[in-house]
């Protein structure tokens, strides 16, 4: 599974990474969120809190988006878009 992370502020991109993760062994869930995890290492921001409107966007359309009151403490950015590649 690959996932590609942009976090905005302002409505402007200010970073773009991706993250990779593949465990046969895993159901979906637990590898999006092992690959979840990862991404947010890469990027240097803490996982936020996932909830029942993300199930369903990404479910829907493969992606979401976390704002930042989805997060326990301050960040630095507006919003967090989670897209899936692969």
């Amino acid at each position: 599974m690959v996932l590609e992370g942009r976090l905005f502020v302002s409505n402007k991109l200010i970073m773009i990474k991706e993250a990779s993760f593949s465990d046969p062994s895993l159901r979906f869930s637990q590898e999006l969120e092992k690959t979840l995890i990862l991404l947010c290492k890469e990027m240097d921001i803490p996982a936020p809190m996932w909830m029942s409107k993300n199930t369903h966007e990404f479910a829907a359309f493969h992606q979401t988006i976390f704002f930042s009151g989805q997060y326990s403490e301050k960040v630095r950015f507006d919003k967090f878009q989670i897209k899936l590649i692969e």
